[in-house]
């Protein structure tokens, strides 16, 4: 079994769509392991997505997970990145396949509804940062 991070972002929570999202991913197969509801700090933000640090977008991104709660998930299922980045989408709602979460909640590639680790190596680091070693 495999384990991933999801985080449901704050334009999922602020629209209500939270429990619609979690039923997706349950009957996806997912277990819950782990869930809470946060608020995102500047400093966390700047930690978990310090990737993307120096990119023209990276301001506005911060501002964007610091502005409302967020949900924060760890997902355990067989081959659990893959399969819950299938479910997801990509990142962009135009382009995401049918019945993914972000082509049905997504506003748009910026406000897109939910997070999810892409290796096994993230997956272990934001989960760390999220909910602690």
């Amino acid at each position: 079994m495999e384990t991933t991070l999801a985080l449901i972002k704050p334009d999922a929570v602020q629209r209500n769509i939270v429990g619609q999202i979690i039923t997706m991913i349950e009957n996806d197969g997912f277990l819950i392991k782990k869930m809470k509801l946060m608020k995102m700090s500047d400093e966390l933000a700047k930690k978990f997505y310090s990737v993307h640090e120096g990119k023209e977008f990276f301001s506005k991104l911060i501002k964007y997970m610091t502005s409302s709660d967020i949900v924060a998930l760890v997902l355990v299922k067989e081959d659990a990145i893959s399969s819950y980045r299938k479910l997801i989408g990509a990142t962009d709602p135009e382009t995401a396949e049918e019945n993914t979460i972000r082509k049905l909640f997504a506003i748009d590639k910026s406000f897109n509804s939910v997070h999810g680790s892409d290796s096994i190596e993230n997956a272990q680091s934001e989960i760390s940062i999220i909910f602690g070693s």
